[in-house]
């Protein structure tokens, strides 16, 4: 790729601190490599509220469409919390989701070299753990009609939400699972609750289908519940996992967890044209504008843009050795400061370390 559209929404937070650094990888990456990076910024979510009284512009979404991706900080954050639940915040990023249709939600849960000590499972249990959750952005529950909470006659409530998918959606983000698994260990399993619901028997229906056309990689199946005690016992055992949208919002959380911090989490939400990166870590306003922001997540989420958009591996192993490079030497944030420790820095030290580690891999 000779020239990258990107648009900027830092968000709310700590989401400025940790985009300014990532972006700063991401223009060395640019330099190395002569490709062409134009950067729009916009607001976002809490911000966008106070500037605009919405979470996300009509005019955010169009130009979100347009670019080639968008990098995004985090939203939200008691200041709106206030407000109606479809006026707050967090709605912007449905919003943007469903405007890019983005439909393939790619988080990778890796238990880094030098965080061990930080992993909360036993170190026979962990061993090194590399795997990705893969989960349907723009449809099931959240998406799904009918819904609402209606007054019945006798006074009493009653609230309904619908998880809907056709057979083309599920083909849709089947694909990417199994095109994923194919770059990787080709293991795939398939998350359901096949056993209870009518649409999961459909969801597993389809996955079985289309493993015809992808005989090289190795299908399974697990039903939800039985998966998240897995996740847990065996992590190492995972490689790729694929599932619809409420399932994916839970496990990508608990397999976030496992890895120790959630500060080292990127994440990828993928369309047909265009991809929105962001780290999977919240807007943490506690700490906002004190330099104790981990800005790891979001760099790494440049990584996975590098991959992705930019579709170069090699660049995206730079950056991503690069943050290797870094946790390996003991160079930690306060976040992630434990057995290993060498130096204790702040954001815009962090960065500064990732970018020398980076210089060195691309030099």
């Amino acid at each position: 790729m000779a020239k990258l559209d990107l648009l900027v929404l830092e968000g709310d937070g700590i989401g400025p601190e940790v985009t300014r650094e990532a972006v700063k990888v991401l223009e060395r990456v640019c330099k190395h490599a002569s490709i062409t990076l134009t950067m729009e910024h916009a607001a976002f979510g809490g911000a966008s509220i106070d500037a605009h009284g919405t979470p996300a512009t009509q005019a955010t979404l169009d130009r979100a469409k347009q670019a080639d991706a968008v990098l995004l900080g985090a939203v939200g954050g008691p200041k709106w919390d206030h407000l109606p639940t479809a006026q707050r915040a967090e709605k912007g990023l449905l919003a943007i989701r469903e405007h890019m249709q983005v439909f393939a939600n790619l988080r990778p849960a890796k238990l880094f070299p030098g965080m061990e000590n930080a992993c909360p499972l036993k170190p026979e249990r962990a061993n090194n753990f590399d795997f990705i959750v893969i989960r349907e952005l723009v449809g099931g529950i959240y998406f799904g009609k009918p819904r609402g909470v209606d007054t019945l006659p006798d006074g009493r409530k009653d609230g309904y939400n619908t998880m809907r998918y056709t057979s083309d959606e599920i083909v849709r983000i089947g694909r990417v699972a199994f095109e994923t698994a194919r770059r990787r260990k080709k293991k795939l399993m398939s998350v359901d609750k096949a056993n209870v619901l009518e649409l999961m028997g459909l969801w597993r229906e389809v996955m079985t289908d289309l493993h015809k056309e992808y005989p090289d990689v190795a299908l399974e199946h697990i039903y939800v519940d039985n998966c998240a005690m897995q996740l847990i016992l065996r992590p190492s055992d995972f490689d790729v996992l694929v599932m619809e949208n409420l399932f994916g919002d839970i496990l990508s959380d608990l397999a976030a967890a496992a890895t120790g911090s959630i500060g080292l989490l990127p994440s990828a939400s993928i369309g047909l044209s265009n991809a929105l990166y962001e780290p999977v870590h919240g807007s943490a306003p506690d700490i906002a504008g004190q330099g104790k922001a981990n800005p790891l997540a979001a760099i790494l989420s440049v990584a996975m843009l590098l991959e992705h958009t930019v579709k170069d591996v090699a660049l995206s192993n730079a950056v991503n050795g690069a943050v290797e490079d870094v946790l390996k030497a003991g160079i930690r944030t306060g976040d992630i400061k434990g057995e290993g420790t060498t130096q204790i820095v702040d954001t815009l030290g962090m960065s500064a370390a990732v970018l020398k580690a980076l210089d060195a891999r691309l030099s």
